[in-house]
């Protein structure tokens, strides 16, 4: 079998890099994007065949430099197989505070507009391959039902929810599989932060290991753990009067200044 070429964003903790560690333990070559390059340069050294991965130092927001790691990291590995938009970010917002806008807007543009500009310098070259790959977006089961006080959270991943699967339409003609993955509650820096229990914390290893499953088999969409998957269902099933009872004094994510 021909080892997978691999691009993850937001690679440096968390899920990107439990993603990379599953990977490259799998012969991938991988291409790693982060902002934090000393952080990637590290993990990079811990993985089995070191030299043949790279690692660019990006923030998201930057659009053509994550054009740029795209084509770089294509002429390296002279293609692409797996591309994950991975790099995400959390707080609690509230619309009353006008300085939560600007959270809100930080939020909306690392979660929904950086997965568009992921892929965009991948697909040309997906369609020319003779093996396209997939497109792979991280949503949330924060993104099935608006919870309270992750106004912004949890519509930017209801948008990359409904985003993923206009592009699956869009991209099935050429064979190019999209992915949507929600996780449910995963042990990072992301919900360490949380305040209140967690039901089904999984770990980043665990989900790791589903989550290349569920992109090697080419799934449109998956819930991890399974459990939450259930319970997602359930909240698409609520009627409102019945949700808005059962959440509506739901503990909130605290609210951080906009970066």
């Amino acid at each position: 079998m021909t080892p997978l070429r691999v691009f993850i964003t937001g690679a440096s903790s968390g899920l990107g890099a439990a993603l990379a560690r599953r990977y490259a333990a799998q012969g991938a070559t991988l291409g790693l994007l982060a902002r934090r390059g000393e952080t990637l340069a590290a993990l990079i050294a811990t993985l089995p065949n070191p030299q043949q991965h790279r690692a660019y130092a990006v923030d998201v927001l930057d659009h053509a430099a994550i054009a740029n790691a795209a084509q770089q990291f294509l002429a390296h590995a002279g293609g692409v197989d797996v591309v994950i938009a991975n790099a995400g970010v959390s707080a609690g917002t509230l619309t009353e505070f006008a300085e939560d806008l600007a959270v809100f807007s930080d939020i909306i543009a690392t979660n929904v507009v950086a997965t568009a500009a992921t892929f965009a310098p991948f697909i040309a070259a997906m369609r020319a391959q003779r093996t396209p790959g997939r497109l792979v977006g991280i949503g949330s089961v924060a993104g099935i039902r608006g919870l309270p006080g992750a106004e912004a959270y949890s519509a930017s991943k209801a948008a990359v929810i409904s985003y993923c699967e206009s592009l699956r339409l869009e991209m099935k003609p050429y064979g190019i599989r999209v992915v949507t993955i929600c996780p449910g509650y995963i042990d990072t820096p992301m919900t360490q932060a949380n305040p209140y229990p967690m039901p089904f914390l999984m770990a980043p290893e665990k989900f790791a290991a589903s989550a290349v499953q569920v992109i090697a088999a080419g799934r449109s969409y998956a819930v991890i753990p399974w459990q939450m998957g259930i319970v997602a269902k359930v909240l698409r099933l609520l009627p409102n009067t019945v949700y808005d009872w059962a959440f509506g004094k739901a503990p909130h994510k605290p609210r951080k200044q906009a970066s």
